[in-house]
């Protein structure tokens, strides 16, 4: 009876030993690569951003952070794909004002994107650029909306896909200016720009990390930001506001999961997220690509998707757009 004790009493100081010396299961995580799945093709700017991140915090994690690009249906495909994944942190969103805007521009999406996603950090603002091809007689804001207005139906616009900021932004200069353009969907803007090199279309309304990459090296020419007032980093370019006053198209960046992801991961994951944004090279990187980083709690950047899925739906009614 006592031999029974003893070895009783050494399997529970045994068995309190390794669950002391067990880390909890957040503290594992992550343990094995985390696949970060964004809505638009390679070189964009959403990829650019996506990169810069994927980085760091493959580096400081511990493990693999893989960009997937999964294309089409203005980021739908890749929303859908990531909230009909596990809720355990290895499948996450690159979120981005199309998501925001799908809401009310899609009317048959499989989801609900505020219901079914769990917001984690928010990564940066950013304006969209008016660029133009080089072939186009127009050096200024004012010069494009009369040569619209002097060939109707003549124009084409590009944009990374229905339902993007950069296709709204466009919609907007449309029905503020009454300027008439062919809309031509992309499955990224990458992915147009050698159609607007050539002039085969005429313009984009592009994220700022891709337009001031192909304006700086001369591909295309930039008319003006669609920020309310002039881009802290392009003093130069003119806001589109300043010719059509209320003008206005401010982008973010961030991360969502799918809902139900446990807390736990989500505030490792916001922690670290907010720590890549003081990092004095990822700064550097997200300012040349022409970003203001913004880091917020899990809570509030579920506020700013909220905030920006209500403006865009009165843009959408504004413009009187819908895709399906």
């Amino acid at each position: 009876m006592l031999r029974i004790l003893r070895c009783a009493v050494f399997g529970l100081v045994l068995l309190t030993g390794l669950l002391n010396a067990a880390p909890p299961a957040s503290a594992a995580y992550p343990d094995r690569p985390v696949h970060w799945l964004i809505g638009f093709a390679a070189g964009g700017p959403v990829d650019i951003v996506a990169r810069i991140m994927a980085q760091w915090l493959s580096d400081h994690l511990g493990q693999q952070f893989i960009v997937e690009n999964r294309t089409g249906s203005g980021g739908n495909i890749a929303a859908a794909a990531a909230i009909n994944s596990p809720p355990d942190g290895y499948t996450l969103l690159f979120v981005a004002p199309n998501n925001a805007i799908s809401t009310s521009l899609y009317k048959k999406l499989p989801f609900d994107f505020l219901r079914d996603t769990t917001p984690v950090a928010s990564i940066m603002q950013l304006t969209n650029m008016l660029v133009v091809s080089n072939a186009m007689p127009v050096k200024t804001v004012q010069e494009f909306i009369d040569y619209c207005k002097a060939n109707p139906g003549k124009i084409s616009f590009a944009s990374s896909g229905n339902g993007t900021s950069v296709h709204m932004s466009a919609e907007l200069f449309k029905a503020m200016t009454k300027c008439d353009m062919v809309h031509v969907p992309y499955r990224g803007s990458a992915i147009a720009f050698p159609d607007i090199i050539s002039n085969k279309v005429q313009l984009i309304f592009d994220n700022l990390p891709s337009a001031l990459e192909q304006s700086r090296g001369g591909n295309v020419r930039a008319l003006g930001v669609t920020s309310p007032q002039r881009w802290p980093a392009l003093p130069d370019v003119p806001a589109i506001a300043e010719t059509v006053p209320g003008f206005e198209s401010v982008g973010f960046y961030g991360i969502s999961a799918p809902k139900g992801t446990p807390s736990e991961i989500v505030e490792l994951l916001n922690k670290a997220v907010n720590e890549a944004l003081k990092d004095p090279k990822v700064v550097a990187r997200l300012t040349e690509n022409g970003g203001i980083p913004r880091p917020m709690t899990p809570a509030e950047f579920g506020k700013l998707v909220a905030d920006e899925t209500e403006k865009w739906r009165k843009v959408v009614e504004f413009a009187g757009v819908s895709v399906d």
